[in-house]
């Protein structure tokens, strides 16, 4: 169990630095930009069988199959139709991964001073992929630890299953 103090002191790490925000049902959301690879419009995502429903299943990129991971069903907030805005922004999280927001908005250089460590909002909730809180002008988006969203061995798991299915 980790205390308060050991907590503020991982997040007083948190560096500033650029980070690409995005949209989320109405939230602003930011990781850091050293993790994307490359943003592209929604395609044609293969479904594969007895994944979570947060896993929308796998895309060929370039000839390398990438696990597609639908962000609002992660994080639990309502389904939503795939527009024009949407987008697949493709992470690097050891492996490459998909993962589909409602937009893309700009890639900003939040300075440490600006960040805040996320409110606590009690045991039961997980806040741990959070990396802090990011104050934009009048707004605050939700820095996002994707390493801590993207679970690696999650990762690797939907990879072999999605290979299994095409072999």
């Amino acid at each position: 169990m980790t205390t308060v103090a050991q907590e503020r002191q991982t997040h007083r790490q948190v560096r500033g630095g650029k980070y690409l925000t995005f949209s989320l049902a109405n939230e602003e959301y930011g990781l850091e930009i050293l993790k994307v690879r490359e943003i592209i419009g929604i395609m044609d995502i293969t479904a594969v069988p007895q994944m979570p429903p947060y896993v929308k299943g796998v895309i060929n990129l370039r000839g390398k199959v990438i696990p597609v991971i639908d962000l609002r069903l992660k994080f639990g907030l309502e389904p939503a139709e795939y527009t024009d805005q949407t987008c697949i922004v493709v992470v690097d999280v050891g492996t490459l991964t998909g993962i589909i927001v409602d937009t893309v908005q700009e890639v900003l250089d939040i300075d440490s001073s600006q960040i805040d460590p996320p409110p606590p909002l009690g045991g039961s909730i997980d806040t741990s992929f959070v990396l802090g809180m990011g104050k934009v002008k009048d707004d605050v988006k939700i820095l996002l630890d994707i390493d801590k969203v993207l679970d690696a061995d999650e990762i690797r798991e939907i990879e072999q299953n999605a290979t299994a299915s095409n072999g």
